[in-house]
């Protein structure tokens, strides 16, 4: 994405409890005199925050132009992360344009590719079943939150379509005791003007 020099953007995740996160970002610069943009962007580093969905910060970290990031959240739900630059430019003179590639990965863990290319197979296979373990775990907490937000919304349907069948019930009665009013007053009105 593009961003301007001391622009701040944030992007939303939504991660389960105890998961591990990270990003991979590389930012370029604008090149005026050239047109396009520059492949690295000396000088220029990028504050990462990262802020839970209980409006706590979780990360809060200046980086290099290029770089990466982790964390592990806490809570389960929304987590906000966001990049600006930390240019000291005055902000009528910050005036270019960043690209900025970013590659969040959730809830995968690397193999170490130097142990696996270990000589000794079984510690190979050893290595293995521990990733594929560890990735069923992942898809395991990634199935009950999953589970969680249906439970959550299944009780807000159900509270809305309740509040609905209380709000008509309500309407009618409000209808009912008008009506019933206005045939009282109008009997009134006739008897009153001798009509009936």
């Amino acid at each position: 994405f593009h961003s301007g020099e001391r622009e701040e953007k944030c992007i939303i995740e939504d991660v389960p409890s105890d998961t591990l996160v990270i990003g991979n970002y590389k930012v370029q610069r604008w090149d005026v005199h050239r047109q396009e943009f520059l492949e690295s962007a000396p000088g220029l580093g990028m504050f990462v925050t990262v802020t839970t969905p209980s409006a706590d910060v979780l990360l809060s970290k200046l980086y290099g132009p290029e770089g990466t990031f982790s964390f592990t959240s806490e809570l389960s739900g929304e987590h906000i992360i966001c990049l600006q630059s930390n240019s000291t430019r005055f902000v009528a003179f910050a005036g270019s344009k960043l690209r900025i590639h970013l590659d969040i990965r959730v809830g995968e863990h690397f193999l170490d590719e130097s142990v696996v290319q270990a000589k000794d197979k079984v510690n190979e296979v050893n290595l293995r079943l521990e990733h594929i373990i560890e990735q069923i775990h992942h898809v395991s907490k990634e199935q009950n939150y999953e589970r969680e937000r249906e439970e959550r919304f299944r009780k807000t349907s159900e509270e809305t379509n309740s509040n609905i069948l209380w709000w008509a019930i309500v309407q009618t009665l409000i209808l009912l005791s008008i009506g019933i009013w206005q045939i009282k007053s109008l009997r009134d009105f006739f008897i009153a003007k001798k009509l009936v």
